[in-house]
């Protein structure tokens, strides 16, 4: 079911996403070269909490973590573990919902750990790029694959990378995960047309090879990449509204401006 949200609504949405935002600048500090993975997933469930939040993945469909941390060919899903070391040049993906009083967010965020390199810089910028393209694309009246084709048509025609097809966006709010599914991929004129109060999450995942992803991982969660080439995520929550879209999960007022709630 799509639910829309009353202004009051989303508001709650962006306190929410305040939280996660904040998180996720306060991780710029956390992720360096000789900590574990399982160190991200400590700082940030006890940030959220802190933040007299909840945690939201924790139970979902038997998830235990309050993250999601994905390392290189991990595309998404990633347990936190205490025996994952992470070194100069890592790529680290940080995922989790928020729930605060009731107000949902989910914001994914990508971190070279140390010295990085120009490889792994251009991926991250052409990820960020097709999110905030895809952004764009989330007016009232257009419809989903106008988002997918923006995207898609950057980071695969423009770019030569591959935009994941396993995995997409989603509607948000009361709940972690509602319809309507949002591609990142897809053709533009096509799919649900965009109404005012609507919540999605945008978050294209972009391989450095093939698009395709394997799912064959012991945990029965993790995925990868086909070719074991690197993979980049971001992810923000947004509000449909006559303004245009409205980033909730924002970390830089500057340049998010023009996509803030007034």
């Amino acid at each position: 079911m799509i639910t829309i949200k009353s202004p009051r609504e989303i508001e709650d949405m962006a306190k929410s996403g305040a939280i996660i935002a904040g998180m996720h600048v306060a991780l710029r500090d956390i992720i360096k070269p000789g900590i574990s993975s399982w160190k991200i997933e400590e700082f940030c469930k006890n940030y959220i909490e802190s933040h007299g939040a909840i945690p939201e993945q924790i139970g979902f469909e038997g998830y235990k973590y309050a993250t999601c941390v994905s390392v290189n060919d991990e595309i998404c899903h990633g347990f936190p573990r205490k025996d994952l070391i992470l070194k100069d040049g890592d790529l680290v993906k940080v995922d989790t919902v928020v729930n605060y009083k009731g107000a949902m967010s989910d914001s994914c965020w990508s971190y070279v750990v140390g010295k990085s390199t120009p490889e792994v810089d251009k991926l991250m910028a052409v990820t960020k790029k097709a999110l905030y393209l895809g952004i764009d694309q989330a007016q009232v009246g257009n419809r989903l694959g106008d988002i997918g084709a923006a995207i898609q048509h950057y980071t695969e025609d423009e770019m030569g990378y591959g935009d994941v097809r396993e995995f997409v966006g989603h509607g948000i709010g009361p709940t972690m995960h509602e319809s309507p599914n949002v591609p990142h991929y897809g053709e533009a004129g096509h799919g649900l047309r965009l109404r005012e109060g609507m919540t999605i999450t945008i978050e294209p995942m972009i391989n450095m090879g093939t698009w395709e992803a394997e799912m064959d991982d012991p945990n029965g969660w993790t995925a990868r990449t086909a070719d074991g080439s690197l993979s980049c995520q971001f992810e923000h929550t947004i509000a449909i509204t006559k303004d245009g879209p409205k980033i909730l999960t924002s970390q830089d007022p500057e340049m998010d401006a023009p996509y803030l709630l007034k």
